[in-house]
């Protein structure tokens, strides 16, 4: 997708920048309300992610108003320090398709985002089990099988296989993955994902002739059954 992100914080702004643009998303940013309400009316984007309180004159529920004034639909999800009721409510009322407060959790913004980048397709009904290739993971009996072989697995490699299989044929970058199976909001400089990727290959792929979880370089990972 292509997102405009409008942030007048430097850290929260390279924060969520850095994971959009590991997700595969192209950013176009802006740290001031001018600025992000000419990109805003003269580009066009699938989301625009944009703060709601702006330096120079121009705050985000201006920014939002004059979209909507030019009938423009293209999905806002607004952030805020603002984390009362009325702070939110008018955001939503000025046109705000979501509203997140500060701190978040970039796995959630992430997750809202894209949400809102598929606004108006079908919801799939709620998978209870997943396959890829050879591999089946069942979420009722957690239990894990690759060509009919069963898999036993602790707890995190559970959760981290059933991370990447989800997202099999993406690259998953350690941000997500600190956040959706570590629950860090930081980077703890520890080798804790290579130890347990390295484990679950072991486990997974190891037996097997072909190798289904690759790592991509200065990257992440990716599952994939070719």
């Amino acid at each position: 997708m292509r997102i405009l992100l409008v942030e007048d914080d430097p850290t929260v702004r390279a924060f969520v920048l850095k994971g959009l643009r590991e997700a595969g998303h192209v950013v176009d940013e802006a740290d001031n309300g001018k600025d992000g309400l000419f990109l805003a009316v003269s580009e066009n984007y699938d989301v625009v992610i944009l703060d709601r309180m702006l330096p120079g004159g121009i705050d985000g529920l201006r920014i939002l108003e004059t979209l909507r004034g030019q009938k423009n639909a293209t999905p806002v999800l607004l952030l805020s320090a603002l984390a009362d009721v009325d702070e939110r409510v008018a955001g939503l009322k000025a046109g705000g398709d979501d509203y997140m407060t500060k701190p978040f959790a970039f796995s959630e913004l992430l997750a809202r985002v894209e949400a809102l980048g598929r606004r108006g397709r079908p919801e799939s009904a709620p998978q209870t089990r997943l396959v890829v290739g050879d591999l089946e993971m069942d979420l009722l009996s957690r239990t894990v099988k690759r060509g009919g072989e069963k898999i036993d697995l602790q707890p995190r490699e559970f959760r981290l296989l059933e991370f990447l299989i989800r997202h099999a044929g993406q690259v998953v970058t350690r941000t997500m993955l600190l956040e959706r199976v570590w629950d860090y909001h930081f980077d703890p400089q520890t080798n804790v994902i290579d130890v347990h990727v390295s484990r679950l290959r072991q486990k997974v792929d190891k037996p097997f002739d072909k190798p289904m979880i690759h790592t991509i370089r200065n990257a992440g990972y990716i599952l994939r059954a070719d």
